[in-house]
């Protein structure tokens, strides 16, 4: 990754952050293998905890988003809270917050392989990581509840996530138009869905995770968490020279040295690699003061002298 920021070379990257750098893609790798085939679709009634498209050929569990929405939209007929859902989301966010977005998402890590195409790569405003819950609370909970309120039910909603979903375009929809133009039997997809396809993988190739950054409502929620999930970022003050080199390995645009543990970090700890951001895991963790604030002490901060004899 290019670096955007400046004197991001005055310093050696931390070993842990080295380490965890060049596993990330192995455990990526194994963890899209887990929501494949090997566990089988009879495990479609139990949702999983990343974004996957139910409707993928491959896919071993439910999507998170669609029960979501599946169950606003039953809620004029039946009074029924998807306990499971929630539960594992819970505990998702309080354990790990948004870690399983930067390690276990397969369709992260989908736009993740695509921004590896040697293109110039544009820099989004922190801000536009708010439509995740424009969309969290639209598209996924309100707009389903009220069409349900109209008698629509959500398969015969015309607007829904599940058709927007761009996921849905790339893993279902894709595979299963292939199959069908082997066949002869034409394209399956309708012009909207191609059409999303097309502009999802475009925007992919020039913004890093455009659908993480901007659209996910899974994510949004999940990093809700981050900033008392028991497995979050420390700023170590002490250890910062200012060198913004976890600034550059950022490709969400966080200021890490300046507020860790923000909505908008999908916590894939590429960061690490400056010693003076260090993944940590307690019941209470506190982010250390910036350089720059009154409360951090100087490294050499200067103990009471002791008299001899006291």
């Amino acid at each position: 990754m290019n670096c955007p920021v400046s004197n991001c070379e005055s310093r050696e990257p931390a070993e842990l952050g080295r380490r965890l750098s060049r596993v990330r893609p192995w455990v990526q790798t194994g963890m899209l293998v887990v929501w494949l085939a090997p566990l089988g679709r009879w495990l479609h009634g139990i949702p999983g905890c990343v974004f996957h498209c139910y409707s993928c050929p491959l896919s071993s569990f439910a999507c998170p988003v669609g029960v979501a929405a599946n169950y606003a939209a039953l809620l004029p007929v039946v009074w029924e809270v998807p306990y499971l859902l929630i539960g594992l989301l819970l505990l998702v966010g309080a354990v790990s917050g948004s870690l399983v977005c930067g390690w276990a998402c397969p369709f992260g890590f989908l736009q993740d392989l695509l921004s590896k195409v040697p293109t110039p790569k544009l820099l989004l405003p922190g801000w536009v990581g708010w439509f995740r819950f424009v969309v969290l609370g639209g598209l996924v909970l309100l707009l389903p509840a009220v069409l349900g309120f109209r008698g629509i039910p959500f398969e015969e909603q015309t607007i829904s996530i599940c058709r927007l979903c761009p996921a849905g375009a790339l893993e279902a929809g894709l595979p299963y138009s292939a199959q069908s133009l082997l066949a002869g039997q034409g394209w399956m997809m309708s012009g909207l869905k191609t059409g999303i396809l097309v502009t999802f993988v475009l925007a992919a190739l020039f913004i890093h995770r455009p659908w993480c950054r901007v659209l996910c409502p899974l994510g949004g929620f999940l990093a809700l968490f981050n900033r008392f999930s028991l497995f979050h970022l420390r700023f170590e003050a002490r250890q910062c020279v200012a060198c913004n080199l976890c600034r550059s390995r950022c490709s969400m645009g966080v200021k890490v040295d300046e507020r860790v543990n923000v909505t908008g970090c999908i916590r894939c700890l590429e960061c690490t690699t400056c010693g003076a951001i260090q993944p940590a895991f307690a019941l209470a963790g506190s982010q250390t003061a910036p350089p720059s604030s009154p409360s951090a002490a100087p490294p050499d901060a200067a103990l009471p002298e002791v008299k001899k004899g006291d």
